[in-house]
């Protein structure tokens, strides 16, 4: 490494918070973009200068001032747990890990105040030890952090009742620039959706207000089906039953359950498996409409066994896809979104087009109001250009395909936000430090892709 500006660091931050180290400057230049081969092949030796580990937003303030002057690219990172390399640093610069700013500021009636590095597993502890909840997190939260589940995530466990990020579960994000003397900012209402899901491109996030829900007893269910479309049918008519409260509807072709080694004792060869958060009291309701869509509970968990060991959601969403690839290294994913009304018809087609080569997980969520069927497909991985025929294919039929496979935020088909989202980078970060190479003009052609 040959930087001109380590000593000048030190200087400005004192040498407990900044990591020259070739193990630290490794370990913490990555994030869990090898779930997509594609990635793996292009950012697998991306690699910072140096590393920051702010404590304060002070700390957060000086760093940003300092790369602001000497012109130094930087990307920000929670705790990594990422898919699209939205934590590498493509142009090598600093890091900086926020994991160290962790406190929670407050917890109210219906919010919690939280600096952006707190992990949501200890947030949502803390909440149901005042009787609420988090709303929605991912399967990650143990490990993940607020902040980077903002500004990198889109939904997870609880999205089937409480929607996506952008449907009011982020209620507040406080902002510093990327200039000398960087501006801080307090954003709400329409204006977070230049700021959610926006991979720290046109703004760092020090602190957040996230909503939270009253506490439920959530009892854990699988409920196994012979026949993978009983199994659709069940999830979509749980999902649309408002009385019942719900936490994870989580469909699994056979032979996916089979990746799941903690449960092999309680999964059924050549079954179907719907994995299930509900609120304990609707459990008899859920069985009975199990039954008569031909399926049948193999597997139940209490409330008063709920966060002891690992629960149902840590084999649901994207850890479906990281317990597959434990068993099976090639196999990567897709992110797909079916149509409502004919979620059935497009399942068929593809397994009829792929068979195996692409197996069907399917996770509901309400998306603006509306409940519907979003999957993470398995894909039993070849080469890049099979991958993404498997994509045209999807797009053909119209399910909905966001590439995982880009580390490019305005190429993986979340485009509604991108012009603004262009137009606030442009204003907050003027040198173009902030995660260079993860965001291009809107329509750059290929040309503005960055050198791999």
């Amino acid at each position: 490494m040959a930087v001109g500006w380590e000593k000048g660091l030190i200087d400005r931050l004192g040498p407990e918070l900044v990591r020259f180290d070739l193990d630290s400057r490794n370990r913490l230049s990555k994030d869990y973009y090898w779930y997509s081969p594609v990635l793996k092949k292009r950012l697998s030796h991306k690699i910072a200068d140096s590393i920051v580990i702010p404590n304060h937003e002070q700390d957060v303030v000086q760093v940003l001032s300092f790369a602001a002057e000497h012109r130094i690219p930087l990307t920000v990172r929670g705790a990594g747990t990422g898919n699209y390399g939205q934590a590498v640093p493509i142009r090598g610069g600093m890091v900086m890990d926020m994991s160290e700013m962790n406190r929670i500021m407050d917890i109210g009636d219906g919010y919690a105040r939280v600096e952006a590095g707190v992990r949501l597993g200890t947030l949502e502890r803390e909440a149901r030890r005042r009787e609420q909840e988090l709303r929605i997190y991912p399967s990650t939260f143990e490990k993940a952090t607020v902040g980077g589940f903002v500004c990198g995530g889109s939904g997870g466990i609880g999205s089937i009742t409480w929607g996506s990020l952008w449907d009011g579960n982020v209620l507040e994000m406080t902002i510093l620039t990327m200039e000398i003397t960087p501006k801080k900012l307090v954003v709400s209402g329409r204006e977070l959706l230049r700021y959610i899901h926006n991979y720290g491109t046109n703004g760092v996030v020090t602190e957040l207000v996230i909503p939270l829900a009253r506490r439920t007893e959530w009892a854990q269910a699988i409920v196994s089906f012979p026949v993978f479309e009983d199994s659709l049918r069940f999830a979509d008519a749980l999902s649309k039953q408002d009385a019942v409260k719900k936490r994870l509807v989580s469909v699994n072709e056979w032979p996916i359950p089979k990746y799941f080694i903690p449960l092999k004792n309680v999964i059924l060869d050549g079954h179907a498996a719907v994995l299930l958060e509900v609120e304990e009291g609707s459990c008899a309701e859920v069985e009975s409409l199990a039954e008569r869509h031909r399926g049948k509970r193999t597997y139940f968990v209490p409330a008063s066994n709920y966060r002891k060991g690992l629960g149902l959601s840590n084999f649901s969403w994207n850890h479906t896809t990281l317990w597959a690839i434990k068993t099976d290294p090639e196999m990567t994913y897709l992110q797909a979104g079916f149509d409502p009304n004919h979620f059935i018809e497009q399942t068929a087609r593809i397994k009829s087009e792929y068979g195996d080569e692409v197996l069907l997980h399917y996770e509901w969520v309400r998306h603006a109001g509306t409940v519907m069927p979003q999957a993470l497909p398995l894909v039993s991985f070849t080469t890049e250009e099979r991958l993404y025929e498997i994509i045209e294919f999807c797009r053909r039929i119209g399910v909905r395909i966001n590439d995982p496979h880009t580390w490019r935020l305005d190429a993986g088909g979340r485009g509604e936000q991108v012009i603004s989202m262009w137009k606030t980078k442009l204003e907050n970060d003027p040198f173009g430090l902030l995660n260079p190479g993860k965001f291009g003009q809107p329509n750059d052609g290929p040309d503005a892709l960055p050198s791999v």
